[in-house]
């Protein structure tokens, strides 16, 4: 089978088409005939050898695939023919992937393979920053970092269906236009205007209540200004490259706060809490009020030119592989 390889850490060059034995799937597993793999910045941090506690080279990528159940290990509660997506880890990047029976959503014939690859990061991710973690309140004012990305578009959907004030960052008038259709009261190109300024006149001088930042850098640090008293950060990535730095003094005296959350550490050791929020999303995913937005789609053995245009800003919503 075709499967991408990371051959050693490194630039999208470092990504190799390679031949692969077909995996067997062990007790409590299944192979998924892969229709679609969902690309995550984490996989590119991961490339890069960034990725605090990921994988070394030679490895396959890919946390989640979305296709059809081909073979089912013992003990595992799933049938062959099944329509699922799950959460891989590694080794969705091919044309079969493994994953634990237990890590399976099941996708409806209503949805594309596609558009499946793109919930279960994206989504649960978006939830639990909101909700779990965030503790967003109806009428708060919410600040989405790279409003038009995956997880970002995930989060002005569900922050608007909470019934928050979405402020929203992003680098393009089309970036721009996707969030707002998509329920961001306040997009901010942040190539061209400072959030502080526009949070600042939008909420009367009082700051957001809520930031969700994946990008880390100048953006983590303006967002520390752009907080009201008692508001809080909760911080998921650094797409940037570089981590938010923050001084206590700036949150000790109005009562900020930063919360860190990390999917997979909180799936493996609190599984209910960020769970509980899948048959809401599926729900409203079924009645057509939430929306995968799918950006791009790349032929499987192109992974490279995917990796290169999500770095260089040039994608919207969730970018996927298909084989």
């Amino acid at each position: 089978m075709n499967a991408i390889q990371v051959t050693e850490f490194g630039d999208s060059d470092a990504l190799e088409v390679i031949d692969a034995e077909t995996p067997e799937p062990d007790a409590g597993q299944v192979r998924i005939d892969v229709e679609a793999a969902g690309i995550n910045f984490a996989d590119i941090m991961q490339r890069r050898g960034h990725y605090k506690g990921g994988p070394t080279p030679p490895f396959v990528p890919g946390m989640e695939a979305a296709g059809t159940v081909d073979a089912v290990g013992e003990g595992a509660d799933a049938a062959e023919g099944d329509r699922v997506v799950a959460m891989t880890g590694v080794g969705g990047y091919a044309e079969y992937a493994l994953a634990d029976a237990d890590s399976l959503f099941e996708v409806p014939e209503s949805m594309e393979f596609e558009a499946a690859a793109g919930f279960p990061v994206q989504f649960l991710t978006a939830h639990a920053v909101l909700h779990e973690w965030g503790g967003l309140e109806a009428g708060e004012n919410v600040l989405v970092h790279a409003a038009a990305g995956g997880v970002g578009t995930a989060a002005v959907q569900l922050a608007a269906a909470a019934d928050a004030t979405v402020f929203g960052t992003a680098s393009t008038g089309e970036k721009l236009e996707l969030a707002e259709g998509l329920g961001c009261d306040h997009p901010i190109n942040y190539e061209t205007t400072d959030l502080r300024e526009v949070v600042a006149e939008e909420t009367d001088g009082a700051g957001v209540d809520l930031v969700l930042d994946g990008v880390g850098g100048d953006a983590f640090s303006r967002s520390v200004d752009a907080l009201a008293h008692f508001g809080r950060i909760v911080t998921y990535g650094a797409a940037s490259g570089v981590p938010g730095q923050v001084d206590t003094t700036d949150l000790l005296f109005e009562n900020k706060s930063v919360r860190g959350f990390h999917l997979g550490n909180a799936l493996e050791r609190t599984p209910e809490r960020v769970l509980q929020s899948v048959p809401e999303l599926q729900k409203l995913l079924a009645a057509g009020d939430l929306e995968v937005v799918v950006g791009d789609s790349f032929d499987l053995t192109d992974a490279a030119a995917a990796h290169e245009a999500i770095e260089s800003r040039e994608t919207v919503g969730k970018v996927v592989l298909t084989p």
